[in-house]
């Protein structure tokens, strides 16, 4: 198995960093995050190390275990379970799994700055810009 010897989630991994976990198979791991979005927040990750999430090989693998998590999270009573997958900060692949019936008030307020953004008027394309973009990423064959 692939590992960081300096990856904060690789040594959590290893054990070598006490967590909280959620629930672990052999391939993966879901934890509570140090810093709770909302109580529950959970990180899910490979155990394997991979920088980004469209590096793993058995992806599906991955997206069923974070299934699993997120539905049990429903099933004991919570509304929503939003998932952000971004990992700047810790370059392992880790998905965000934010359990919560939408009444955190700080968790509405991080979800309407980012409304702000979807509706600004200012961030619309129009059809030239919107051409222009399509033109870069459009998908005529998959690789």
């Amino acid at each position: 198995m692939e590992e960081n010897k300096d990856c904060i989630f690789c040594k959590i991994i290893k054990k070598e960093i006490p967590s909280s976990i959620v629930y672990e198979n052999d391939k993966f791991l879901a934890i509570l995050d140090i810093a709770q979005f909302t109580e529950g927040h959970t990180v899910v990750l490979p155990k394997e190390h991979f920088r980004f999430i469209w590096d793993i090989p058995y992806i599906k693998d991955f997206y069923e275990f974070i299934i699993k998590v997120g539905n049990h999270f429903r099933k004991i009573g919570y509304t929503y379970v939003d998932t952000l997958s971004f990992g700047r900060k810790v370059p392992h692949t880790h998905v965000h799994l934010v359990p919560h019936n939408g009444d955190n008030e700080e968790w509405k307020t991080a979800l309407s700055l980012i409304g702000a953004m979807q509706t600004d008027p200012k961030r619309r394309i129009d059809k030239q810009r919107g051409d222009k973009i399509l033109k870069l990423l459009k998908i005529s064959e998959l690789i």
